[in-house]
């Protein structure tokens, strides 16, 4: 199976463009995400962390 898509690959033109968008896709993605949470304020950041922790009453799935 995994020689019947190599060969394919193979054949065809312009495929070697693919895993290098993939990976600056990824790369790009990270970087983003690394930043955003850097220049998050210290007030977010403890807000989210006791997200978890705080009793909501208006969470539907309480009365299940």
């Amino acid at each position: 199976m995994m020689r019947f898509i190599t060969q394919n690959m193979t054949t065809i033109d312009g495929i070697a463009i693919y895993p290098i968008l993939s990976l600056l896709i990824f790369v790009l993605f990270f970087a983003v995400m690394i930043t955003y949470v850097i220049r998050m304020k210290k007030d977010r950041i403890t807000e989210l962390g006791n997200l978890p922790l705080e009793d909501d009453d208006s969470n539907p799935f309480n009365e299940i």
